[in-house]
C-alpha cells in the first residue's frame, strides 16, 4: 500500500469509497475490501450509509482482521450542520453510527449550508446563506473536534482556491485535505500545484467518471472515461483495465484516490491498480485529454433564490 506522509500522520493513498453504495451492499464491499487489503474508508453522512459500514468496520475488528489503528476513516460533516453550535453533535453522530471513537478526517462537505432541520432541500427557503453561516466560524468548530480528540485531522471538500485561501487566512489548524473531482477530463493542474505550495493533500473523487450517478445528476452526451480511446490503448500496453490506468493516473499525481465499487473482482482490480506505474508518455497522452468537464458541478444546490450558483460555489 502506498502511503502519503502528512505533518505527523500516514494516509493511505489509495480507499474505498462509499458514495452512491447501496443499503445492504455496503457492509459487504467494505468486509471484503478490508480482507483484500483495502486501509482507507471514505464515508459520509449525505451518503445514507454510516451505519452499514460502521456494523461492518466494528465486526472486522472484532475478527482481528484489522486493528483500529491500522486504518483510516475519513466523514463529512453535512452541510444542515454548519452553525458552530451543530458541528460537535453532528461528528458525534457520525461516530456513533461508524463504531468509532474518533475519525482519522472529518471534512466540509460543500461550501454551501441548509437549515439545521434540512438534510436536502426542497426550497429556496431550505437554505442559509454563507454570510449567515460563516466558512470560518464553521472550521472553528472543526478545529475544536480536533482539539477533543474526536478527529485527528481536518478538511474540506469542494473548494475552491480562493475559499482555500480566505479559509487559510483565519485558521488556527490548517486544513490537510480538499476533497474534489479529479480525473482525466477535469485535471485541476491549478489546484494541484496551490495546494502541493501550501502542504495541502487533495483526493480524487468520481476518479472513474461517476457514470453510476443518479439520473438526476447526469447531463445529456457525458464524455466517457472507461471508454475513452487514449486510455483504453494505455490499458492494452500495460495489460491493465481502463479503471486501473485512470486510478494508476490519481497516484501518479500524488493525490489519494477513493473508487467506488460494491463489485467483490472489481474492488480487487481497483486494489491491485497500486502495483501499475504509467510511463512518462502515458502520463503526457492523458495530460492532452483535460478538457475542464465537471461531473458533479453542484447544479442540484443552484435552484433560483437559493443564494448560491455553479459558479459561485466554484469561483469560475
Amino acid at each position: 500500500m502506498k502511503y502519503y506522509k502528512h505533518l505527523d500522520v500516514s494516509i493511505p493513498a489509495f480507499g474505498l469509497g462509499t458514495w452512491k453504495s447501496q443499503k445492504g451492499e455496503v457492509y459487504e464491499a467494505v468486509k471484503q475490501a478490508l480482507q483484500i487489503g483495502y486501509r482507507h474508508i471514505d464515508c459520509a453522512p449525505a451518503y445514507t450509509n454510516e451505519n452499514e459500514v460502521g456494523k461492518a468496520l466494528q465486526e472486522m475488528q472484532d475478527d482481528k482482521i484489522v486493528q483500529r489503528d491500522d486504518l483510516w476513516v475519513t466523514s463529512k460533516l453535512w452541510n444542515n450542520a454548519h452553525k458552530p453550535e451543530d458541528v460537535e453533535g453532528a461528528l458525534q453522530k457520525t461516530l456513533t453510527d461508524l463504531r468509532l471513537d474518533h475519525l482519522d478526517l472529518f471534512l466540509i462537505h460543500w461550501p454551501v449550508a441548509f437549515k439545521p432541520e434540512v438534510f436536502f432541500p426542497k426550497s429556496p427557503a431550505d437554505y442559509l446563506p454563507l454570510e449567515e453561516v460563516p466558512i470560518r466560524e464553521t472550521w472553528q468548530a472543526l478545529e475544536e473536534c480536533v482539539e477533543k480528540g474526536l478527529t485527528r485531522k481536518i478538511g474540506v471538500c469542494n473548494f475552491s482556491t480562493k475559499k482555500l485561501e480566505d479559509l487559510l487566512a483565519g485558521a488556527t489548524v490548517a486544513p490537510m485535505m480538499n476533497q474534489i473531482e479529479l480525473h482525466p477530463y477535469l485535471q485541476q493542474q491549478d489546484m494541484l500545484t496551490f495546494c502541493k505550495e501550501r502542504n495541502i493533500l487533495l483526493t480524487a473523487y468520481s476518479p472513474l467518471g461517476s457514470s453510476d450517478r443518479p439520473k438526476g445528476m447526469k447531463k445529456k452526451d457525458e464524455p466517457s472515461l472507461l471508454t475513452n480511446k487514449v486510455i483504453a490503448g494505455i490499458a492494452e500496453k500495460h495489460q491493465a483495465t481502463p479503471a486501473q490506468v485512470l486510478i494508476s493516473w490519481a497516484l501518479e499525481r500524488q493525490t489519494v484516490v477513493i473508487p467506488k465499487s460494491v463489485n467483490a473482482e472489481r474492488l480487487q482490480e481497483n486494489y491491485a491498480a497500486v502495483e501499475l506505474h504509467l510511463e512518462v508518455e502515458d502520463m503526457a497522452a492523458i495530460a492532452q485529454l483535460d478538457i475542464g468537464y465537471r461531473l458533479v458541478d453542484g447544479a442540484f444546490f443552484a435552484a433560483p433564490g437559493s443564494g448560491y450558483t455553479v459558479a459561485g460555489i466554484w469561483d469560475e
